[in-house]
């Protein structure tokens, strides 16, 4: 048996252990709180993002489907929301025929939200034709009385930058600058000019299937023209799109000979000596589709 005094401080031990542990329980459970009170006014403010600019029969029906229920009845709001989304759909639909840039998906945060001030961290991802991007970038907007100031900040732009060598510099450039504007107009007009190529190699290929070649596909710069009864007679046919630091989209179309050094010391005053020279005056004069046509003839007879 243990004796009285030994027993009480066992006891007051475990007390002193006991209040501790309660007390950190206490500081859990507070912190657990402030958690769900900074998701809830962060849900509201959510709320807030999504209404903000809706008016009218959509702002009704959000607020409804947001549990503001208001009189009129359950199908009527719905009904209302239907038809502002249908039309909503029809006028994304004609924007991106008009820019040729389809939005698959653009994701909001809100980083802080006060009476005149607000901040968002945007991710907006999409595609132009076959090119494929993802923005991201935070705006700034500041309210002073009837006016506002936008400010776009940490703007970062992703691409697949395996094919698209000559867009890395403009990129940067753009990245630098903030400006998204030029960003989507020179990708509206690189990706217009990249289409072109593909058009025209695709006809060609499909033309004159036993000239033409294709080693990178439809979508690559090159095109090979040989005879079959001419091996190791190559005209290479390089069709690159350059893009400036400014956002200046430029095709440049070149035609480079690969002939065997025996078949040139044989022949030194062949014409596809001078094929090269020869084609850019083509250029200018009847224009790329035309231009490369009359080289695949030629190599064909």
């Amino acid at each position: 048996m243990k004796p009285a005094g030994e027993s009480v401080r066992m006891e007051e031990k475990m007390s002193e252990e006991n209040s501790e542990e309660v007390r950190l329980l206490e500081a859990q459970i507070e912190r657990l709180q402030a958690e769900v009170t900074a998701l809830q006014h962060q849900q509201q403010d959510n709320h807030k993002d999504i209404t903000f600019h809706l008016r009218g029969q959509m702002q009704d029906a959000m607020s409804y489907m947001c549990g503001q229920r208001q009189g009129g009845g359950k199908e009527m709001v719905l009904s209302r929301l239907k038809e502002k989304v249908e039309e909503l759909e029809e006028d994304l639909k004609r924007q991106t025929q008009m820019n040729g840039i389809s939005v698959d998906s653009c994701i909001t945060k809100t980083l802080q939200s006060s009476g005149s001030e607000l901040a968002q961290q945007l991710c907006v991802s999409g595609h132009c034709s076959k090119l494929v991007f993802q923005v991201e970038f935070q705006l700034s907007e500041v309210k002073e009385g009837q006016r506002s100031e936008r400010t776009i900040t940490d703007l970062n732009v992703v691409m697949d930058a395996s094919d698209l060598h000559n867009f890395s510099s403009f990129l940067s450039g753009v990245e630098e600058s903030k400006d998204l504007l030029l960003f989507f107009r020179t990708l509206r007009t690189f990706s217009d000019r990249c289409d072109d190529r593909f058009r025209t190699f695709q006809h060609f290929q499909e033309k004159y299937p036993s000239v033409v070649c294709l080693p990178g596909g439809c979508r690559s710069e090159v095109m090979t023209l040989n005879h079959p009864e001419l091996p190791g007679c190559v005209l290479v046919v390089h069709w690159s799109v350059e893009v400036s630091k400014e956002g200046g989209v430029t095709p440049k179309i070149d035609l480079v000979t690969k002939i065997p050094e025996r078949a040139l010391q044989l022949f030194p005053s062949q014409p596809l000596v001078g094929a090269a020279e020869a084609f850019q005056s083509l250029l200018r004069i009847l224009g790329p589709e035309a231009a490369i046509e009359s080289v695949i003839m030629a190599v064909s007879l």
